[in-house]
């Protein structure tokens, strides 16, 4: 028995990356095919999937691409065009499964205490002020609650104060005073002392 061996020339370049023999597409030109026939579909349907993480569902696309390249050009290279949509939203939804799967096996990620952004201790003091004014603004009248309104939050002097509630400047004046009396009285009962 004799074995021969036949010597072939050096492949093109083009051919060494149809790895299937002439005629299959090679990964790049089945890629792009892909993504322009199918890609804008196939992402909107694996974001919704994911929950609207694009950059997940991308990466869940080109994985998607790439096993349909492997499937059709070793396993069914005739297959029609009609058949590749199906199959990749097959395997997209088939992804997404197996990522959410892998997301609720994983062991929940621990974050070391100095990586965590606790608000200071003058920010806590400042929220709880705040909130405790806001409670005490409202025991006020509503009268009151409108000077202090005009004069403190919006910025009015006494005359524009005047005119935008329509009542006289020395009315403006006494409802004024009252109502911070009023508000700070509010303000030392829930534990809020000036200072």
């Amino acid at each position: 028995m004799t074995l021969t061996m036949e010597i072939r020339p050096a492949a093109p370049a083009a051919s060494v990356r149809t790895p299937n023999g002439p005629g299959l597409p090679c990964r790049e030109d089945f890629v792009r095919e892909v993504y322009q026939r199918h890609g804008s579909l196939l992402l909107r349907y694996a974001a919704r999937l994911v929950g609207g993480d694009w950059h997940l569902a991308e990466d869940l696309l080109q994985e998607a691409a790439t096993r349909g390249w492997v499937y059709f050009t070793s396993v069914d290279p005739d297959a029609e065009a009609e058949k590749v949509r199906p199959w990749l939203f097959t395997v997209v939804r088939n992804l997404a499964i197996d990522q959410h799967r892998a997301r609720q096996n994983r062991p929940l990620e621990q974050m070391s205490i100095e990586d965590v952004d606790v608000p200071g201790v003058d920010e806590m003091e400042r929220a709880l002020t705040s909130h405790v004014v806001v409670e005490a603004f409202k025991d006020l009248s509503d009268q009151h609650r409108e000077v202090v309104m005009c004069m403190y939050y919006l910025g009015y002097s006494v005359a524009q104060a005047s005119e935008h509630l329509g009542i006289p400047p020395g009315t403006v004046k006494s409802r004024c005073h009252y109502a911070i009396r009023s508000l700070r009285k509010a303000l030392h009962q829930r534990g809020l002392r000036e200072g």
